[in-house]
């Protein structure tokens, strides 16, 4: 039985896996790790290993007591992953995108697919059918977007997004919804359809917590689960386990 830990900056989702069936998750403040972790190995006694993906380098307690239960896998940049990374600077690759790219080869095994992840940053990463990691791009998130107009300008006000906007914008909110909503939903559109033009039979798959918000309709899209990169880490986790 795993235990998947995606620590961020201030909150950490975790999630309990036997073999690839996820059995229960949670998210929580980063100060009631210690409290949280001990009614985890109360519940789930079985346990027996289990991997922590940081987006900071300063989770050292934290590992230190998750590794007095069990051993512990600590992602990073050098660890064994079930594709051949041919980004060019693997070091800078964020380890939310190699969970993604991980979980795309676990539920989507030699086909070429696009991963978009839509939260803070949108991001795109392409893995082929032979799970060769090409890379991809990152875009500013939904977020991102409106609080950047607020913030940078003068008279633009922070409107909050919504799903639909009018192509043509009537006041300066309304203006704003449709530059952002159609302008990202316009981008995603070529996106897909540049690589689709590029891959043959192109899967893609749409997460983040922004994807339902920014859907759009395209041929072979899948929207994935809020638990796809969970998924991907105890991929990676069962991956290294029979290295």
């Amino acid at each position: 039985m795993n235990l998947v830990i995606d620590a961020g900056n201030t909150s950490v989702k975790t999630a309990v896996f036997q073999n690839n069936s996820l059995l229960e998750k949670q998210n929580f403040q980063k100060e009631n790790f210690s409290e949280e972790f001990q009614k985890i190995l109360k519940k789930y006694p079985q346990i027996n290993k289990s991997i922590i993906s940081s987006v900071t380098s300063g989770e050292n307690e934290m590992i230190s007591e998750v590794k007095k239960a069990f051993p512990v896998l600590e992602l990073n940049n050098s660890t064994p992953v079930p594709f051949e990374n041919r980004y060019a600077s693997p070091e800078t690759l964020g380890k939310d995108r190699i969970a993604l790219v991980a979980a795309a080869v676990n539920s989507f095994p030699g086909k070429n697919a696009l991963i978009i992840d839509a939260g803070t940053c949108i991001t795109y990463d392409i893995k082929t059918a032979e799970e060769i990691y090409l890379g991809g791009a990152i875009s500013p998130g939904l977020n991102m977007r409106f609080k950047s107009l607020h913030k940078f300008t003068a008279n633009l006000p922070l409107v909050i997004p919504k799903p639909e906007a009018e192509l043509i914008g009537n006041t300066t909110q309304t203006s704003i919804l449709s530059g952002i909503i159609n302008g990202i939903k316009m981008e995603l559109k070529g996106t897909v359809e540049s690589y689709s033009a590029q891959f043959e039979d192109l899967t893609v798959i749409f997460t983040g917590g922004d994807s339902q918000i920014l859907s759009i309709p395209l041929k072979n899209s899948i929207f994935a689960n809020s638990n796809f990169l969970l998924e991907g880490l105890n991929f990676i986790l069962e991956f290294n386990n029979t290295q």
